[in-house]
Order: structure tokens, then C-alpha cells, then sequence
């Protein structure tokens, strides 16, 4: 597998320079200053891919090209903003750019109740709490029939919350749920136009009455409208599972289990139809066997996450580390390096440590943290592919 890094352009303050220092090959980016739904130009994607190639490293995966909401839930735009989508993909194709990364989810990326949860070692991790995530969707976001998705004695929990809660507490809640990963898909949830709840409600708003059925249908028609620009320009679209992989604020999703992922692959049964197989989304639900999903999956499989979560009593689950948790990382690497085909890999959501609090990078997106999990599945890597040459 290709070793590679997301990196979020010139601005980053992870520079390329400092990638290649560690063993990265390959880069995963996007072109950040065109918002959902706008045409990436040709010139734009090359001029990008020269600067990463000066620092002696290739641009080897698009994360993402992001599907606009009215895409996927079917807005009158719908059909207009697929034919931008489809000349971007060909401007990629043209530059030698064939893996794209993305995702079907409504309105949210990710979902995380705690951005610097404290861990014994004294680094920090992502956290997912589901009383405190109940509490925002019942008692902040005040969603219609909210307490019907959750279990009697988590709402008691949510109500018992409501008592001890502070208002730096909902902040910070409101920070973590929304207001970050809003950053990574429509832009910062500001107060200009009102403040991000009401303005979350509102991106929202689109979906009601749409159910899983529908968003199933909605995939299919975006993807057999793409597929012929797929085929001839060799574009390998895999899609990135749903994190956490359950239904969240009564939105509907449709990429949680080795379910869902069969119905994708066989709706639109075409190999540039494939997945990004994260181990990490994948794990936060008990409902997953991950290693026997990337033993089916492995063929269809264009890009590879390698981390893991640890579940934990109650619902809740914490980014585990490269070389924990619930997943066995070792045996994923043997599964996809079976495959022989170049797959691009990158680790994911290391721990904030060394003073990577200090250095404004994006949640989940440390220096250090990523760098010591890069170095722990390069030898992963290296004692599979020993492994291989030895049989």
C-alpha cells in the first residue's frame, strides 16, 4: 500500500516538507477554496498538483470532491450540479488524479461529543459520549421527537444532565457537534447569519420525509449518472462510510454496515464504484465485523483508513491507538496488501500529543499523533509484506 497523508493545502501548517521527512509518498487533498457544488478548473487542479510534486510527493487521492446536499437529496438543482461534478471529475482525470474519496451523509461528516478527551498517558483523543449527544439533540438542537431515538435510560440521563450542565459545557458541545465539522463541509457555522444552531436546523430542514429507501435511490441515480465519466477517464469513486455508523438527528444513513455496503456496490455494479474502507468509522459500531468486511470488500476497496475505536459501556466509543483496540490492524494490512494493487493508505485521527494542542491543527488531524501512527503501520507493513515474501 501507498503511504499517504491528508494535508489541507499550502495553509497547513503540516508542510510538505515535513511529510516527506517522515516516509509519506502520497498526498491526500482537495481544492478547499471551492465550497460544495463548485467546478474544480483544470489550471487550479495542476497548479496544486505541480506544488505538491516540488516537494517530491504526488497528489494520489481527491478528499474530497464533495457531493452537495441538494445532490443528495434531490433538489431541482439536482441534475445541474451532477454535470459540474461529472466536468470536475474529467478535469481530475486529465491530470493523472483517479481516486476520489466521498461521502452520502446528510449535512455532517463526522460526529464526536469531545475533541480533547484526556487519556491516561496524558494525550488526548476524540470521544464520542452518547448522554452528552443525546442532550444536544433534545435539549440544544430541541429536535422533534428526538427522545424516541434513544434508549428510556439514556433520556433519564439526559434529563439528570440538564440539571448539573453548564453553559460552558453546551458550548463546547455545540463546538464539537457542529460547529467544527461543518468547517470540513459547508463552511464555519458563524454568528453572522444567526447563530449554528438555527443555522444547522436550517441544513437540515431539506431531508424531512426523506427516509433510508429514499437516500438509497438518491446514491444510485448520482452514481449511474457519473459512471460513464467514471469508465473513461478510469475514476475510482469509493465511498466513505458513515462515522458513527448509526442514525444520527433523525437523518437517514445509508453506509453504517457490510449491508449497506452490498447494496451500494451491487446498485451500481461497476469496479470505479467502490469503497474507502475506514476501519475506524466502521468499528464504532458493535454491529461490525471489520476484518470480515475488508476480506469481501478488498477488491471494490480504492482507498484504505487504518485506525480503530475501542467501544465502551454505555454507547460510547474513543479513537483507539494504531496498535489497539477492536480492530486488528495487522490483519487488515495482510487482507488489503493481498490485493497487489497500489492502494493508497492513510492512518487517521491519531492522538493530540507533544504539543500538537498548541499548534492549531484541525481535530483529529495532529502532527505527532499521526506521526507516531504512520510509523507504527509502516511496520505493520513491513513485517506483512516479510510475512509474504517468506511463504
Amino acid at each position: 500500500m501507498e503511504k499517504t497523508w491528508r494535508w489541507f493545502g499550502p495553509s497547513d501548517k503540516i508542510t510538505l516538507e515535513m511529510l516527506r521527512q517522515i516516509g509519506v509518498e502520497g498526498i491526500v487533498t482537495a481544492l478547499h477554496q471551492y465550497a460544495p457544488g463548485e467546478l474544480w478548473p483544470e489550471a487550479d487542479i495542476r497548479a496544486l498538483q505541480d506544488y505538491i510534486a516540488a516537494a517530491g510527493l504526488r497528489w494520489s487521492v481527491v478528499e474530497s470532491l464533495p457531493v452537495s446536499e441538494e445532490i443528495k437529496y434531490a433538489g431541482p438543482r439536482r441534475d445541474a450540479l451532477i454535470e459540474t461534478y461529472k466536468q470536475s471529475l474529467e478535469n481530475l482525470g486529465r491530470c493523472g488524479i483517479h481516486t476520489i474519496c466521498y461521502n452520502f451523509m446528510p449535512v455532517l461528516d463526522w460526529a464526536r461529543t469531545d475533541l480533547e478527551h484526556p487519556m491516561p498517558d496524558g494525550t488526548t483523543a476524540l470521544y464520542f459520549d452518547l448522554v452528552r449527544f443525546a442532550y444536544f439533540d433534545i435539549k440544544i438542537l430541541q429536535r422533534e421527537g428526538a427522545e424516541k431515538d434513544f434508549p428510556q435510560e439514556v433520556v433519564e440521563k439526559v434529563e439528570a444532565l440538564d440539571r448539573t450542565i453548564t453553559d460552558a459545557e453546551k458550548e463546547q458541545l455545540v463546538d464539537a457537534l457542529i460547529v467544527k465539522t461543518q468547517g470540513f463541509v459547508n463552511g464555519p457555522l458563524g454568528d453572522g447569519d444567526g447563530s449554528p444552531v438555527a443555522r444547522f436546523r436550517a441544513l437540515m430542514e431539506p431531508y424531512k420525509g426523506i427516509d433510508k429507501a429514499q437516500l438509497r435511490e438518491n446514491l444510485r441515480y448520482f452514481l449511474e449518472a457519473i459512471m460513464p465519466v467514471c469508465r473513461q477517464w478510469d475514476m475510482r469513486m469509493c465511498v466513505h462510510p458513515d462515522d458513527p455508523p448509526m442514525q444520527i438527528f433523525g437523518l437517514p444513513r445509508i453506509v453504517c454496515s457490510a449491508d449497506d455496503i452490498r447494496w451500494m456496490l451491487s446498485a451500481v455494479d461497476d469496479f470505479h464504484n467502490g469503497v474507502t474502507f475506514c476501519a475506524g468509522s466502521l468499528s464504532a459500531g458493535a454491529h461490525n465485523d471489520v476484518e470480515a468486511m475488508a476480506r469481501e470488500f478488498a477488491p471494490r476497496t480504492h482507498f484504505v483508513h487504518l485506525r480503530t475505536c475501542s467501544l465502551l459501556p454505555g454507547g460510547n466509543f474513543v479513537e483507539a491507538p494504531h496498535t489497539n483496540g477492536r480492530v486488528d490492524l495487522v490483519e487488515l494490512v495482510r487482507i488489503f496488501e493481498r490485493e497487489g494493487r497500489d492502494l493508497p493508505m492513510r492512518v487517521d485521527h491519531g492522538r493530540t500529543m507533544l504539543g500538537d494542542e498548541k499548534r492549531g491543527y484541525n481535530a483529529g488531524y495532529s502532527f505527532h499523533g499521526r506521526m507516531l501512527a504512520l510509523g507504527q503501520v509502516s511496520g505493520m507493513m513491513a513485517a506483512v509484506q516479510n510475512e509474504f515474501k517468506k511463504q
